[in-house]
């Protein structure tokens, strides 16, 4: 496991002992102990509740003496259940002697972590382990003020899952895998999967995580950023939930990256490129500054590397006394000694404004490796809801890339498109006007765009099967409309590209 040794380790289940894991989770299986499983014993409220940190709805829902719901207590709720009754469907002894449960006075046993069942993709039952009480985060704060704690699966791990490229591949890297979750979905489409974190007892964990989930092991490395990783070694897909709150000091090594503001961030980008194999992507979530008569987007652009195409999305602005108040209160820090508080959130305000920062960004960066001349780098901002999974949309909007780049105005007019799935239009205007004040086209499907049209760009679009060429359909139109066709086809093509860019239309080859 890359030299992983650390006396906390030994509070931990044993990681060496696989035939343990597959027995108990084949007992847990066996009980149901699963994600659709306990959907149904607690219902979706109390399920909910769950994921914000609160426990009492789910603790009422487990009053029974059944299977499901002791375990649900043993390793949900971290209750101490009777010894004799959780002997009856669990493996006992081989758990307490590999340290899964400890026992609590003469007749009871508890869990040594959080065992959280976790629907995979395609339906498969996995289970992520964490520290206890650290299975989420949230406005109630982790549980644990220990730097070294391991959370589990939080909406901005979720998030990247959701966002990832899940084509095969040779080999993947999850670097900063806390629990092991991005590891784990990896593992189901790649031959190969490398892990590391700067945390021992994460690395532990994760070796943990995919056990107990019945996936391969992982080849486990600790260290920052790229460091575990050798000169001569690519990647065909590289991914990060990275410790990425820009934060004074390093109080908590799941989330403060310990570098000068998004330093950290920045380096990921930017050493991802020279370890990608060509045609291969790097995926992160990220945190960036808002810096005082600085573009965001040109401070982003600074970061990808060479010879990467990259697409920047942001997600969400905010100023920064939200954003210290929101990680203030992530560690827990409101229930503690109000002037402690005051004085670390004096500390974050004084530090950004050192650095003359305004604001934070949250978002996706995705690269992806190529050997184009010029490649492209789109940074825009996107707030609205999007429809997870999106890693076929962010896959496909590097094939529509590929595509414009190599089609001149001339190619693209050659060429025929059809209307994406799921696009409808809709006409903006005032009540009974005859002419709207203006077209937009909608998506209902990725990333939801909206977009304004004219009602040439509108007429294109909805004639556009895959049949006609984007020239002979433009010829109608002028024809249609009263205009110059060769006017027509001169002014067209920037409007095409941008709806092909955006996945309004998709070319067929």
């Amino acid at each position: 496991m890359g030299g992983v040794s650390n006396a906390s380790l030994s509070s931990l289940p044993s990681a060496d002992r696989p035939d343990v894991a597959a027995r108990l989770r084949e007992a847990l299986l066996a009980a149901s102990f699963t994600a659709d499983g306990l959907l149904d014993l607690l219902g979706a409220p109390a399920y909910a509740a769950l994921a914000r940190s609160e426990t009492v709805p789910a603790l009422r829902a487990t009053r029974g003496d059944t299977p499901l719901e002791t375990l649900a207590r043993l390793f949900l709720l971290q209750q101490s259940v009777p010894h004799a009754r959780v002997e009856e469907f669990l493996p006992v002894h081989a758990c307490v002697e590999s340290r899964w449960l400890v026992r609590v006075g003469d007749d009871e046993v508890a869990a040594t972590v959080d065992v959280r069942p976790y629907g995979g993709p395609d339906g498969e039952d996995w289970f992520i382990v964490s520290d206890l009480g650290c299975a989420v985060g949230g406005a109630g704060g982790i549980g644990s003020r220990d730097e070294q704690v391991v959370l589990g699966v939080g909406g901005a791990s979720t998030t990247l899952a959701g966002i990832t490229v899940r084509t095969p591949v040779a080999a993947a890297l999850d670097l900063g895998t806390g629990s092991g979750i991005q590891a784990l979905h990896a593992a189901r489409h790649a031959t190969r999967v490398t892990a590391t974190d700067l945390n021992p007892r994460a690395l532990h964990i994760t070796a943990l995580t995919l056990a107990l989930s019945g996936a391969q092991a992982a080849d486990l490395r600790e260290g920052s950023l790229y460091e575990p990783v050798k000169d001569d070694e690519t990647y065909d897909l590289i991914v990060s939930n990275p410790p990425f709150v820009i934060s004074p000091g390093a109080r908590l090594t799941y989330r403060d990256g310990g570098m000068s503001g998004d330093d950290l961030c920045r380096s990921l980008v930017q050493g991802a490129g020279e370890r990608l194999n060509e045609g291969g992507f790097a995926q992160f979530l990220a945190n960036w500054q808002h810096v005082e008569g600085e573009d965001w987007q040109d401070r982003l652009r600074s970061w990808v590397p060479r010879g990467c195409d990259a697409w920047i999305v942001q997600r969400e602005v905010q100023d920064i006394t939200q954003y210290a108040e929101l990680w203030l209160r992530d560690a827990g820090d409101h229930r503690g000694d109000e002037t402690e508080y005051q004085a670390r959130y004096d500390a974050w305000l004084d530090e950004f404004e050192a650095r003359k920062v305004k604001a934070v960004g949250f978002g996706w960066i995705t690269l992806r490796k190529t050997a184009a001349a010029e490649p492209v780098v789109t940074a825009e901002e996107w707030p609205h809801p999007v429809e997870q999974p999106l890693g076929d949309t962010v896959r496909a909007h590097f094939e529509r890339l590929d595509h414009l780049r190599a089609h001149d105005d001339a190619a693209l007019l050659a060429g025929r498109f059809r209307l994406a799935g799921e696009v409808v239009q809709e006409q903006v205007g005032l009540p009974g006007a005859e002419d709207p004040e203006h077209v937009v086209l909608r998506q209902h499907r990725g990333m939801r765009r909206a977009t304004k049209v004219d009602t040439v760009g509108a007429g294109f679009a909805g004639v556009c099967d895959g049949t006609l060429s984007a020239g002979r359909i433009l010829d109608a139109i002028a024809q249609l409309v009263g205009e110059d066709p060769v006017l027509l086809r001169d002014r067209t093509p920037a409007q095409i590209r941008l709806l092909v860019e955006q996945g309004f239309l998709e070319p067929v080859e």
